[in-house]
């Protein structure tokens, strides 16, 4: 292995996702490895097809080229944190620095997308869309309103998931595929009640959910983690078992840059569509798991969107490299709705432009600091 190591180091080593052999790994390695794995690129390999030596030597020279952008232990975040999609309104000459701000300053700000709409509609003024998570105990409407200070915005809409319907982000995985290609079978509705943990879980959940450098990418991943931790490895892994059993655990997976260009100039997507459905009210998981249905979702939630927003209810997203291949795939859905007998009342698709996206911070020890850096009393940010 240490052969290959060397050339992955020399930079000889393939990193485009359009290279037959990193395709097969990152088939595999985006969204398919579900839950905790003791093993996990033992697993990628035994999925792909692909040596174990070969699988860490691509993976490791696919993140140090920014192709892969993290490698981490996914958390069912949703039921570990309260949280939200939201939606500001900024004034175009704040909006950069909005930007900004909720991607380099705020831990708890995920992904930060700039959006537009084709035509003007009561929600196109809300052009800024982060998720945000605050760790158990703490307010989301504080917090939301302590960023919205922060960046001068008007308003903003906080819109929490109710339920979710997919959630996997496969790019490599869906290229190709026809618009209305779904499965047999609705997609599984995953609740969002949250999940209490005792002092040892969240102690082991940190280094956990870490990502990985690229020297930290090894057959057995987890014995540095467990010494992180402070508690040894079948302890660590015991308890990374049982949080995956109590379902808090998501997937193991390799991020893909997704919206620069790599420095070959390919572009894994260049369009990223954030999909709006009005169905009547009682219908919403009906629509949820028929949309859910169709492969090319990576996100389909129930929210609320309000008079804001046409009243939708429905929402997902969708990645491709055309934007007409894009909206054909929308129209497959929305015929597929209407043909389940679920009418329409509105929809609209809110474009991705200027996008970062990190993982939200969800740890209460890491927000009880922010509050002391920030100068907040912790207990003025204490949820009801």
């Amino acid at each position: 292995m240490t052969d290959h190591l060397n050339e992955a180091a020399a930079g000889t080593v393939p990193v485009e996702t359009t290279d037959p052999v990193n395709a097969r790994i990152l088939a595999v390695s985006e969204d398919r490895i579900q839950g905790f794995q003791a093993q996990p690129f033992h697993e990628i390999s035994r999925l792909s097809g692909v040596d174990l030596d070969t699988v860490i030597e691509r993976v490791r020279a696919m993140l140090a080229a920014g192709v892969i952008r993290r490698v981490r232990q996914t958390m069912l975040a949703t039921n570990l944190a309260p949280g939200a999609l939201v939606a500001w309104n900024v004034s175009a000459e704040k909006l950069d620095a909005a930007f900004n701000y909720m991607f380099q300053q705020d831990p708890f700000s995920g992904h930060v997308v700039v959006r537009s709409t084709d035509a003007e509609t009561t929600g196109s003024k809300y052009r800024l869309w982060t998720t945000l998570k605050v760790p158990q105990g703490f307010s989301l409407q504080k917090h939301a309103e302590y960023l919205r200070q922060k960046v001068g915005a008007e308003a903003y809409k906080l819109l929490p998931a109710r339920a979710l319907f997919t959630l996997g982000v496969g790019h490599v995985r869906r290229r190709g595929m026809e618009p209305g290609a779904r499965s047999d079978e609705p997609g599984a509705v995953q609740n969002t009640a949250m999940v209490e943990l005792s002092e040892l879980e969240w102690q082991v959940l940190g280094p956990l959910k870490r990502e990985f450098a690229v020297n930290e990418i090894s057959a057995d991943p987890w014995a540095p983690r467990a010494a992180e931790a402070g508690v040894p490895l079948e302890t660590f892994l015991e308890v990374a078992r049982g949080l995956n059993e109590r379902g808090v655990v998501g997937r193991f997976s390799t991020f893909l840059e997704h919206v620069k260009p790599s420095a070959a100039g390919t572009r894994v997507t260049r369009y990223n569509a954030l999909f709006h459905w009005k169905v009547p009210p009682g219908r919403e998981m009906d629509a949820g798991r028929e949309v859910g249905r169709h492969y090319v979702m990576t996100h389909a939630y129930w929210r609320e969107g309000g008079p804001e927003f046409g009243d939708v209810n429905v929402m997902g997203v969708a990645h491709g490299t055309e934007k007409e291949l894009v909206l054909a795939h929308k129209a497959a859905i929305d015929q597929h709705l209407e043909e389940a007998g679920i009418p329409l009342g509105y929809t609209n698709v809110f474009w991705g432009g200027r996008s970062e996206i990190k993982p939200s911070e969800i740890l209460p020890s890491v927000y009880r600091e922010w509050c002391l850096r920030e100068g907040i009393d912790p207990a003025e940010m204490r949820g009801d």
